[in-house]
């Protein structure tokens, strides 16, 4: 396949799993991960607009800054586009032409990773933080509550430990405002306040607006000010959840938003700096490759709790089973349709960076990670919406992990 300047392997090849991303800033031998990851985007950003912003994962944001190559300016906008995937955008680039212009530049060929797993709650945290799910404590869509036994939903925090006690990195923005820098977030009215905001992106000044242009516009007029503009868009994930990334639907919002970004390009001063980004990408769904756990006992066996999503599993072992005699039956079961770990195996292998003991307890005892175009569900807690979406994400695929990093300077 070719996707006007940029070459895309073909879908079996981006359906296989990518090895796992390093964090931090001696990670750069690593095949994957340091500066090129999601969670160097705002360390980064933070020195090219003059103030080196350290985190408990890169404390050397200067690094971040060269190897991601911004240019040193006074204002810049980071927008973030949810679920658009580097490969996604590179498949439907003759849809985009403002995004296809800046795919043209060799130094926008070179995706950048996200967090394991590769789901919005995770990503968001560690894009807003600039660390990890191991030490923000969001680590899956559900996982653990320790201090109830039950299964939290981290979106809206349903069940949840509140943002702030579960969260206890301080965000880059918050980081910023603390010395007097300007930051702003564009984003709609609901977002404001959620739950989500306050644990992640928490430190902004929020300007909300319904409609997408209003918004654009806002984030274009914060930026006439020194300082970093946050703009959110979540259109390609809502739709792509609801009609699949590859339909018809799914690429009529892709144009809408290259639209946006070229106005957002169009709006902001001479010499702003544009960074567009996304948390993770989205495959399709493949109903013959659909696993009901509750209705398998050889997966149900030995499991209380089933957390995470239809791509990346969270497993709670039953009290005295043996995760690894979990994980072999498991792992008996899907052969190669699926990576099984234990949480020793996922937590020395760095899956989700340095982790904090407080966040040990709300990662599974087993972690599922699908291969190919599989999806693991469970009926006892799941909707049937939720369990037949048509396009998802969560599992370490060079389709789901692979991130734009597009650069432009107005």
């Amino acid at each position: 396949m070719n996707g006007m300047s940029v070459d895309v392997p073909e879908m079996e090849e981006l359906l296989r799993p990518v090895p796992v991303a390093r964090y931090g800033d001696d990670a750069d031998g690593a095949a994957r991960g340091g500066a090129l990851h999601l969670s160097s985007l705002l360390p980064a950003l933070a020195c090219a607009i003059g103030h080196p912003t350290p985190t408990a994962v890169h404390r050397d944001p200067d690094e971040a800054h060269r190897k991601l190559g911004l240019p040193e300016v006074e204002s810049a906008v980071v927008v973030l586009i949810d679920g658009l995937g580097y490969w996604n955008l590179a498949m439907r680039l003759g849809h985009a032409p403002y995004l296809r212009s800046l795919m043209n530049e060799p130094a926008n060929q070179r995706p950048i990773s996200t967090c394991a797993p590769s789901t919005t709650v995770a990503a968001m945290s560690t894009f807003g933080t600039g660390t990890c799910p191991g030490l923000t404590g969001m680590t899956g869509y559900t996982q653990r509550n320790p201090e109830t036994g039950e299964l939290a939903q981290m979106i809206q925090f349903r069940q949840a430990i509140a943002p702030r006690d579960l969260q206890r990195q301080p965000t880059v923005f918050e980081l910023l405002r603390d010395r007097g820098v300007r930051v702003t977030s564009s984003g709609l009215p609901k977002f404001a306040a959620s739950p989500l905001t306050e644990a992640a992106l928490r430190g902004t000044d929020y300007i909300s607006n319904v409609a997408p242009r209003d918004r654009v516009l806002a984030a274009a007029d914060a930026a006439r000010a020194p300082g970093l503009t946050y703009l959110y868009i979540r259109d390609a994930d809502k739709i792509g959840h609801t009609y699949g990334w590859d339909s018809d639907k799914w690429i009529g919002t892709f144009e809408r938003i290259d639209a946006q970004l070229a106005l957002l390009r169009r709006s902001v001063p001479k010499g702003t700096l544009i960074v567009i980004t996304a948390d993770h990408g989205m495959v399709s769904s493949d109903p013959q490759r659909r696993i009901d756990i509750a209705v398998t006992p050889q997966l149900a066996r030995g499991v209380a709790m089933v957390g995470g999503e239809p791509r990346s599993v969270m497993l709670y072992a039953q009290e005295g089973e043996d995760p690894e005699d979990i994980a072999d039956r498991w792992r008996e079961f899907l052969g190669d349709g699926a990576q099984v770990r234990t949480r020793a195996q996922a937590l020395a292998e760095g899956l989700f960076g340095p982790v904090e003991p407080r966040v040990e307890p709300m990662i599974g005892d087993v972690l599922v990670s699908a291969v190919g175009s599989l999806t693991l569900v469970d009926s006892r807690t799941q909707t049937a919406q939720a369990m037949q979406l048509p396009s998802v994400h969560g599992a370490h695929t060079m389709l789901e992990m692979d991130i734009p990093c597009l650069i432009d300077l107005a």
